[in-house]
């Protein structure tokens, strides 16, 4: 049996997803391509397609299951006890940060890529996800926040995010600095 034919039997949509994240990260979303994808990882490029129709459902597929950690995460913490609905508020903001530093290449295609051929794929998961946010940060606050003020703080700490994704910062390196950031915020809009 060829090397090329054992790659085909174990390649699974996860293996695929992993490499086309980075792919997509690194080239763009018009310069990755499924054959580079199966360069990559070994195999032809029909064993790919064996999983994904083509590029933009495996853009879209990568997308989707990142929002839903994302979302995962927010729910989470809602659903964690906390003393106070500020600790809970806290908890949300912070925890965002560290997502976002974690899961970098993640938050890099969720947010970051700017390839006009994707724009679509990237306006809904973004939009549930700032709106189940803004729900959240406008239940956990005493005072009524306007969208002007909890879209700030979203972008306050979206900024934060993406200042140490370029420079590939780990979340252990800023944690520290990550708290500071959010109880900040928290103090703004007591």
């Amino acid at each position: 049996m060829s090397p090329r034919k054992a790659a085909q039997d174990d390649l699974t949509k996860e293996a695929i997803i992993t490499v086309a994240r980075d792919l997509f990260v690194r080239e763009g979303y018009s310069a990755a391509s499924m054959r580079k994808i199966a360069v990559t990882l070994h195999c032809s490029h029909g064993a790919i397609y064996y999983h994904f129709k083509n590029k933009a459902q495996l853009f879209y597929e990568i997308i989707e299951a990142d929002f839903q950690k994302l979302n995962q995460v927010l729910e989470s913490v809602l659903a964690e006890p906390a003393e106070t609905n500020e600790q809970k508020l806290y908890n949300i903001l912070y925890r965002y940060i560290q997502f976002g530093l974690t899961h970098q290449k993640h938050y890099e295609l969720m947010f970051l890529i700017r390839d006009d051929d994707v724009k679509s794929y990237l306006q809904e998961g973004p939009n549930k996800s700032y709106l189940h946010f803004a729900q959240a940060i406008n239940s956990l606050t005493e005072k009524q926040l306007s969208i002007k003020e909890i879209w700030s703080i979203y972008l306050s700490m979206h900024g934060f995010v993406t200042h140490y994704c370029k420079s590939e910062t780990a979340f252990e390196e800023v944690k520290e600095l990550a708290s500071s950031h959010v109880n900040f915020l928290i103090k703004a809009i007591r």
